[in-house]
């Protein structure tokens, strides 16, 4: 049985701020210029574990110094300790140069759930700009943390937190020529990655519903690839249909009651929609060039794609209403896996071009590309929630001695920031995907 454990959670009270001028985190010159931010020593009540609360601070110190635009501020440089309910000593925290100041306290509930209050502080403007309130169980005291992570991020910059969420991919193990490729889930820091499919059958591209209560995935079960549906609540699989061909490269709607994905026929590769509840199949694309990596607007009215109608690889755009096409990469190279960002202002991709794998992001026109990562081989760009980062997978050139080792990684779309993704030592990543936010 796979389970998914969330944290039940309060958001309890909020103060009115003053007219001052309101702290704001710049998120293009943050990467250069961090904000320094300091995360006190929790309080702690009765039946607080006194691991659990260290490992909470820890791991919100480690959220908001992995996005770049933060500083976390050495606690042995601190100038004094601030009990909750008490006015901090703006100056002596503005002598170190500290701009935000986080208190936290955590206590028991009657019924055994950890209760965690937080204040967060804008020193140079004498004000406290946060406070909140969380419950939940002790065994979801990580997604606590998270939570907190995500409060304080969007309290200071003004953007969706992506540090509640998780990542399904393909994690490969084994010799080269021997990979076994199961699919796996993961916190989106790497932690608690567990397994969701065996050894025995050969698994791509796995993709969450917008509710993150199913996966669709590629199958090769007895042979044949077909896109299945995993229920994470459940671990019940289903195979989604009988479409009569080789189908692959499944992407849910926007509003989860449907599945784009690419089905092979009469040996042409086209795109087609499902409809789960009727369980209908439409034909989107035509003719006889090959179309793939389906990706829906978050509208769900247009769906961007890849294809080699025009002798090569590019990325096009298609209305769901009027099926009108349109081509938008006239870049040099070659352009694929397009994906639609949550707030519809960028589609991420690959590029391939003079040998080289890129990932970047350009506006739904095609217009304004940006290259943020550029290696041997790197593909399978996915989005956070918010539209400020991308996870993707670099694979290393291999050498005759070398295994070849492929990394999952995530970059700012900025370019800025680039990070890999902790995985156990003998796992390779590809094949991403961020899942919306838990919540």
């Amino acid at each position: 049985m796979l389970k998914k454990i969330f944290a039940t959670v309060a958001i309890c009270f909020a103060f009115v701020l003053s007219a001052r001028a309101e702290l704001k985190v710049d998120i293009v010159a943050g990467a250069l210029d961090p904000t320094s931010i300091a995360v006190q020593k929790f309080e702690t009540g009765d039946g607080v574990s006194s691991k659990d609360a260290k490992m909470i601070r820890e791991v919100v110190e480690a959220d908001l110094k992995r996005t770049g635009l933060f500083r976390i501020v050495s606690h042995d440089a601190f100038p004094e300790y601030v009990k909750m309910g008490e006015m901090p000593n703006f100056k002596s925290w503005m002598a170190i140069k500290t701009q935000v100041l986080v208190q936290a306290r955590m206590n028991t509930e009657k019924n055994g759930q950890y209760k965690l209050e937080f204040f967060v502080w804008d020193i140079n403007g004498t004000e406290q700009i946060e406070a909140q309130s969380l419950v939940a169980s002790k065994k979801s005291a990580r997604r606590m943390a998270h939570i907190m992570a995500d409060a304080i991020y969007e309290r200071l910059t003004g953007e969706t937190g992506y540090f509640d969420t998780q990542i399904v991919f393909i994690a490969e193990t084994g010799p080269v020529q021997e990979r076994v490729k199961r699919m796996a889930i993961m916190d989106y820091d790497g932690y608690g990655m567990r397994y969701l499919s065996d050894e025995k059958t050969f698994v791509m591209s796995p993709h969450f519903s917008p509710n993150m209560s199913t996966v669709v995935f590629l199958s090769y079960r007895d042979d044949d690839p077909m896109i299945w549906s995993l229920n994470l609540d459940t671990g019940e699989q289903r195979r989604l249909g009988q479409f009569g061909g080789m189908n692959f490269a499944p992407r849910f709607s926007p509003d989860g009651k449907k599945v784009a994905l690419s089905l092979v026929k009469d040996g042409i590769t086209h795109i087609y929609e499902y409809d789960i509840a009727n369980k209908t199949l439409r034909q989107l694309t035509f003719g006889h060039s090959i179309n793939t990596s389906p990706s829906y607007s978050p509208d769900g009215k247009k769906l961007a794609f890849n294809s080699d109608r025009s002798g090569r690889q590019q990325i096009h755009v298609l209305d769901l209403d009027s099926l009108a096409e349109e081509r938008i990469t006239y870049g040099a190279g070659r352009y694929a896996t397009p994906a639609w960002s949550p707030d519809g202002k960028f589609i991420a991709f690959t590029k391939i071009a003079d040998d080289t794998f890129y990932v970047g992001i350009m506006d739904p026109r095609g217009r304004n590309e940006k290259i943020l990562a550029g290696g041997w081989f790197m593909e399978a760009p996915s989005w956070a929630p918010g539209s400020r980062r991308i996870v993707y997978y670099e694979t290393e050139k291999a050498s005759d001695d070398i295994e070849r080792i492929s990394h999952i990684r995530s970059v700012d779309i900025t370019g800025q920031n680039i990070y890999d993704i902790d995985l156990p030592d003998d796992v390779n990543g590809v094949e991403p995907t961020w899942s919306p936010r838990l919540m």
